[in-house]
């Protein structure tokens, strides 16, 4: 399995998922800069987390227009997978491969800091090492990431089971508290309807290691790794 970085101007994570992938898949990922227009043999596509662009316009808006973000749109129609971490979730969704939006925290601060992820589903590519309904923690850092949309959409995301993570008490509870940002329905990450792309808020790359902190988020790389993608 070949996996993909996309670089964009102002994008720091890079690094970060780049060490994560490696961990589980055993070679390191491609990095690709924005203005390329080929992901010819890439089956994993991931848009790291940063301030691409500095967060002009809004989180993500101008890299959604950089000529690699076309070729993104035609793997993920193809059927090729994408992780969008951070403002790579926003990203998705600016180039509408993910519905709604990432507005200001409702706090309207800039949150560091760890939270608690409940997984909605473990019959996907990115969570099939997690059980449904286990709890893992994951760091933050953001200062748009209130996820918002229309009702329809958010009751279709329900319907579809397309809602991957929510934020939660360590205890497993969907409570405002646990809501550090505000999103919706406490939702922190969502699938598109062929669950090959997934958008999320946190930071499952910066708990691959003891040594970091903890391993949380090394089953969501192992789990790329162990189903394979075609």
């Amino acid at each position: 399995m070949q996996a993909a970085i996309i670089l964009f101007p102002g994008i720091n994570r890079e690094r970060d998922i780049a060490i994560a992938l490696e961990s589980s898949l055993g070679h390191h990922p491609k990095l690709i800069w924005h203005r390329e227009t080929s992901l010819a043999g890439i089956d994993l596509v991931v848009i790291p987390g940063g301030f691409s662009y500095g967060d002009y316009l809004r989180a993500g808006a101008m890299a959604a227009q950089s000529p690699i973000m076309r070729a993104v749109a035609d793997h993920a129609a193809r059927g090729g997978y994408v992780l969008g971490v951070c403002n790579g979730f926003q990203i998705l969704t600016e180039a509408q491969l993910l519905p709604g939006a990432l507005l200001r925290n409702q706090s309207l601060r800039f949150l560091s800091m760890d939270c608690h992820l409940r997984v909605e589903r473990s019959d996907t590519v990115f969570t099939g090492h997690y059980q449904r309904g286990a709890v893992f923690r994951a760091p933050m850092a953001h200062g748009d990431g209130n996820y918002i949309a229309d009702p329809a959409t958010l009751d279709r995301l329900e319907a579809e089971n397309l809602i991957a993570l929510r934020y939660v008490t360590p205890a497993g509870e969907a409570t405002p508290e646990a809501n550090l940002n505000g999103s919706t329905r406490n939702i922190a990450g969502i699938l598109s309807p062929n669950l090959r792309v997934l958008g999320l808020m946190p930071h499952p790359e910066n708990l691959i290691d003891p040594l970091t902190g903890g391993t949380d988020g090394k089953p969501l790389f192992d789990s790329l790794a162990s189903i394979g993608i075609a």
